[in-house]
């Protein structure tokens, strides 16, 4: 399956999330995309760049990247592609509440990568 990637965004973790939202909204010029459940923030003029930060210890795992593949059936076929290689899925596929379909998957350098689409 072809996958189309819709956007790449690294996460920074925050013990504060208001410090955290000034700084990148105040001083990088950043917009609010979103802040449940966690801060998710873009360029008003490229949405596709963007950051989200968690406060640290909201995951089990956190994800240092997270990669919108565009559709879900594209998060489904990697992950079979995941498991048939036997790499480590450290958060199992699940359709979020907040209307995402995601997994966790380490890299083969120990980086977890958060393989995900929007749902509908």
């Amino acid at each position: 399956m072809l996958r189309v990637i819709r956007r790449i965004h690294p996460y920074a973790d925050t013990d504060d999330i208001a410090a955290s939202r000034d700084f990148y909204v105040g001083v990088l010029g950043l917009e609010v995309a979103m802040e449940d459940p966690i801060l998710g923030l873009r360029s008003p003029g490229n949405p596709t760049a963007q950051v989200i930060i968690p406060v640290r210890g909201v995951e089990d795992v956190a994800p240092r990247l997270g990669i919108d593949v565009g559709e879900p059936a594209a998060v489904d076929a990697a992950y079979a592609e995941a498991v048939r290689r036997g790499l480590r899925v450290v958060y199992p596929l699940t359709d979020e509440p907040w209307g995402v379909r995601r997994f966790f998957v380490e890299d083969p350098g120990g980086t977890v990568v958060n393989v995900l689409a929007h749902l509908g």
